[in-house]
């Protein structure tokens, strides 16, 4: 609760010195995999020239994108990461991921040449 404060930034002030501020903390709910519906693309932007499999419109919580970023990693047998809500996979793997991720029950679109 480091970051406390900035959650009270719109309170101006209260003269109530029982006073306890609460916030409003929405946890994100996942998607079953029927109702996902995922891109799958390749990309070399800002990555000299390496590319990279990305893996797009994931809903949900970001436990739950990372597990899926762990098991698409482990089964390709390369590296990769997870971050602001995409999974990046090292090397073209498009067609493996897309098989993978079709065997998992998720809905599947490839995007891109």
């Amino acid at each position: 609760m480091a970051n406390d404060w900035k959650d009270r930034l719109g309170m101006v002030y209260s003269t109530n010195p029982d006073f306890n501020f609460e916030t409003e903390k929405e946890e994100e709910q996942t998607l079953p995999p029927q109702q996902q519906k995922l891109i799958v693309s390749l990309d070399r932007k800002k990555r000299k020239g390496k590319s990279v499999t990305l893996v797009t419109g994931f809903v949900g919580s970001e436990d739950d994108l990372k597990e899926l970023g762990k098991m698409l990693k482990t089964k390709c047998g390369v590296g990769g990461t997870v971050k602001e809500g995409e999974i990046l996979i090292q090397g073209d793997f498009r067609e493996r991921v897309l098989e993978l991720l079709k065997e998992e029950g998720y809905k599947v679109k490839k995007s891109g040449g």
